[in-house]
């Protein structure tokens, strides 16, 4: 498994448990933070590994052509 494709699985899952969060923890209340905005820094995070993990696949082809 690449770099790229590391980033890019590692990033999709943590968007995709960030999305869970914002999507459906909005009534349940935690002490310390509230979930709905823990998901959606989970989404930016998981949204710019994803990008890093495109630019470094795109990176890779280009340098292999």
């Amino acid at each position: 498994m690449t770099r790229a494709s590391k980033h890019l699985l590692e990033g999709a899952v943590t968007l995709l448990a960030g999305l869970a969060l914002w999507l459906f923890t909005g009534d349940v209340e935690v002490p310390v933070v509230t979930l709905t905005k823990v998901g959606v820094v989970l989404m930016c995070v998981g949204g710019a590994q994803t990008a890093w993990g495109l630019t470094g696949a795109v990176r890779r082809s280009a340098r292999g052509r």
